[in-house]
């Protein structure tokens, strides 16, 4: 349910400086401000969450303006003055390119991971918890072999359908209320304060897409018809209006889904805040200690660009995964509660299962997981994780090899 998208990607391309270039008599391209047109900043990348602090996103490595940090600005452009129009558009082709293989990664690749990593959290009946990634990869191949590849990738429409609507709703409310969509610089308790109730807001709204998008990609393949594209949206306004497909009288009321759902938000999106500040502070003070120099590899110097604010993203992302694990447990299992959903049966990768779990709120979830499957019920499905972000990992490393091969051969 986390906003993925930063208002710096605009789903195209990125933004980078938007000053002309010089004509005759102009001055040389001497400092920063002059090379803006030819440096554009770190891509934010499609798919990971608003986490600046600032309006917009920094510029990596970026100090005091007019600040050179040891007599040299991180901004200044990693290709030579008398760079032609082909070293630019080799830049905006690498941050397109790196930008683009973090959402393919994100939102396509790792989808199977989070389809039965959601099948094994609600799925109360396994023995099996699949807290290693080797178990996990064995029952995605079972699945596979008895379903089809079509198992692995079911719901990954609604998934994004949520996104826009956190998005949309997101960028509404901030325009018609004084709550900051981001945080400047010089923060104040008050505006954190508006800026959570903004992300709170956010996350009721999206409430029942999200239960719909959730019944989407645990719901077996094989007892499901074919949804829909809006299906999503229609179940979700059904939900809120009390009319659409039939539920079962367990199915919780979306008051008492409120506050499990705004606080595991609120958590997800405090924490890789929190953790994306600090890894680029610490990326940035390592950055410093190795300046550039004027016989350093200037392709490796447009790759280190970008890479920083990946790193950072992806660690951010990774930490508040693994820290509220549990209780995103408990959420979905709150959530998928009274909605009739038939799931794979994690165990044995064929067979179905039905949920009917009776869970009165969110105590009774925790306390009965607790007492039923012990502590490492709550990481059910925790071996997806570990191959989701290891796939992540993978594609990162590939993609800066490509693109440093093909830059040097070019260059």
């Amino acid at each position: 349910m986390q906003p993925r998208r930063p208002d710096g990607f605009d789903g195209l391309g990125y933004r980078g400086g938007g000053q002309e270039e010089p004509g005759p008599g102009a001055k040389p391209y001497s400092s920063s401000s002059d090379l803006s047109h030819w440096v554009s900043s770190p891509p934010d990348i499609p798919g990971s969450r608003n986490l600046h602090w600032g309006e917009r996103t920094p510029q990596y490595g970026a100090g005091p303006a007019g600040t050179p940090l040891g007599g040299v600005s991180l901004n200044d452009e990693p290709y030579p003055a008398d760079a032609g129009p082909s070293s630019e558009q080799l830049n905006r082709f690498a941050g397109f390119g790196i930008g683009l293989a973090s959402l393919f990664t994100e939102n396509v690749l790792a989808h199977p991971c989070i389809v039965l990593r959601r099948q094994c959290q609600v799925n109360y009946h396994a023995r099996n918890y699949h807290l290693t990634p080797f178990t996990i990869v064995n029952i995605m191949y079972s699945i596979n072999k008895t379903q089809g590849p079509r198992a692995l990738w079911k719901g990954m429409g609604s998934t994004f359908i949520v996104q826009g609507i956190t998005l949309g709703t997101e960028g509404i409310i901030s325009e018609f209320t004084p709550l900051p969509r981001e945080l400047s610089h010089k923060w104040s308790l008050r505006q954190i304060g508006g800026h959570l109730l903004l992300k709170s807001l956010t996350y009721v709204v999206a409430m029942p897409f999200y239960s719909a998008s959730l019944v989407e990609t645990v719901q077996s393949e094989i007892i499901r018809d074919n949804p829909g594209i809006l299906d999503c949206v229609k179940e979700g306004i059904g939900r809120v209006i009390g009319m659409g497909v039939p539920h079962s009288k367990r199915l919780l009321p979306l008051m008492a889904l409120t506050f499990p759902t705004v606080l595991h938000g609120v958590l997800h999106y405090i924490i890789s805040s929190i953790i994306q500040k600090f890894v680029l502070l610490a990326l940035k003070r390592e950055n410093s200690q190795n300046l550039p120099t004027e016989s350093s590899n200037s392709v490796q110097s447009m790759l280190d660009a970008y890479f920083p604010e990946l790193i950072a993203s992806f660690a951010a992302s990774l930490c508040a995964d693994v820290m509220i694990y549990p209780l995103e447990t408990v959420l979905h299992r709150l959530h998928i509660q009274g909605t009739r959903t038939i799931i794979d049966n994690t165990d044995l990768g064929y067979e179905v299962l039905p949920i009917n779990t009776q869970y009165e709120g969110m105590r009774d979830c925790i306390n009965t997981i607790k007492r039923e499957e012990g502590m490492l019920g709550f990481y059910k499905g925790f071996g997806a994780v570990v191959v989701q972000y290891t796939l992540h990992v993978a594609v990162l490393q590939l993609t800066k090899i490509i693109y440093s091969t093909l830059l040097q051969n070019v260059a």
